[in-house]
């Protein structure tokens, strides 16, 4: 099972900008401090081993949606945000003509979760089977309602592709062509779920928009028991853990920290910060793992956990 994350910011879409890109190409020139280098090769090379990730990349800016490859010929996703775009254009690519069959599992509704599914090909596209599972009653409502008039020239019953709403039951787990899948309570506006999915002894926790109050052990460990021993936790990690617990408590997300604690009580092997807060530039995001692996060496037990930050294109294997 491997995951493959399209889009990984919350709330809306960002790009960077020029001014961006020319603070990026200012820093590499001053920290190469005066090296010329002979060929392009050299230069990647330098560049590769020697600048920091938020210099040399980005971790992009489409809204969630994030993949799950397993062997079959089904697709499985979570959410349709604005990263459904170019995950419909590699599906397309994939199938070469061929109608394919789409599992969405829909963590809520609110607009930065169903965006990208006006904008996602196979939708359109006569003989595919699009399934989109979830937990809330208005899930169905949510997209047509997107689509309707005037906010989009083409109408949800316009689309080519067949596509069934499939309602599930918290902390039930269901089977989906051989992947187990249970979705689970989490504290955010209007509701969210997290998934636990299990595929030939491997897990993956995708658990965005969700607050966590730690001084409230039962939901501590209500979500530790989640998260128990997963290969990967997709975790929401919107903010510093200043501002979760000051300005914007109650906001529906969480910290950096938070998944540190969380991951540790649950002794998960990966944690995976997401839903990027959009004001966060490329060196912020950077400077909120570099914290969280700081306090996950500084609190580490008997149990190591590795812990990263998701971008635009990132694939990982549990």
């Amino acid at each position: 099972m491997r995951v493959r994350f399209w889009g990984t910011r919350g709330s809306i879409p960002v790009a960077l900008t020029s001014a961006d890109v020319r603070d990026k190409l200012a820093q590499a020139l001053v920290q190469a401090s005066g090296r010329t280098f002979a060929s392009y090769e050299e230069a990647h090379a330098f560049a590769s081993s020697e600048l920091d990730f938020s210099l040399t990349h980005t971790f992009g800016g489409h809204t969630p949606c994030v993949e799950l490859v397993l062997p079959g010929e089904e697709y499985f996703v979570c959410d349709m945000g604005s990263g459904a775009r170019p995950l419909g254009v590699h599906i397309l690519a994939r199938q070469a003509r061929r109608p394919a069959t789409v599992n969405v599992f829909m963590s809520h509704v609110h607009w930065d979760h169903i965006m990208g599914f006006p904008f996602f090909g196979p939708a359109y596209v006569p003989g595919t089977k699009i399934r989109i599972h979830g937990c809330h009653d208005v899930l169905e409502h949510a997209f047509r309602l997107q689509q309707s008039p005037p906010c989009f020239p083409v109408e949800f019953d316009q689309l080519g592709a067949t596509i069934e709403f499939v309602k599930l039951t918290p902390d039930q787990p269901y089977e989906v062509d051989g992947l187990t899948v249970t979705p689970h309570l989490q504290l955010h506006s209007g509701d969210s779920y997290g998934y636990r999915f299990q595929h030939d002894g491997k897990s993956v926790v995708y658990s965005t928009d969700s607050e966590h109050k730690l001084e409230n052990r039962a939901e501590a460990e209500g979500f530790a028991q989640f998260f128990r021993d997963a290969d990967i936790v997709i975790f929401d990690a919107m903010y510093a853990l200043a501002e979760a617990i000051s300005v914007k408590a109650d906001w529906g997300h969480s910290s950096n920290i938070v998944g540190v604690e969380l991951c540790q009580m649950a002794r998960a092997k990966h944690l995976v910060l997401f839903h990027h807060e959009p004001a966060n530039n490329d060196a912020t995001l950077e400077g909120l793992l570099k914290e969280a692996r700081r306090f996950e060496e500084l609190t580490r037990g008997d149990h190591a956990l590795k812990v990263s930050a998701a971008y635009d294109g990132l694939e990982l294997d549990p």
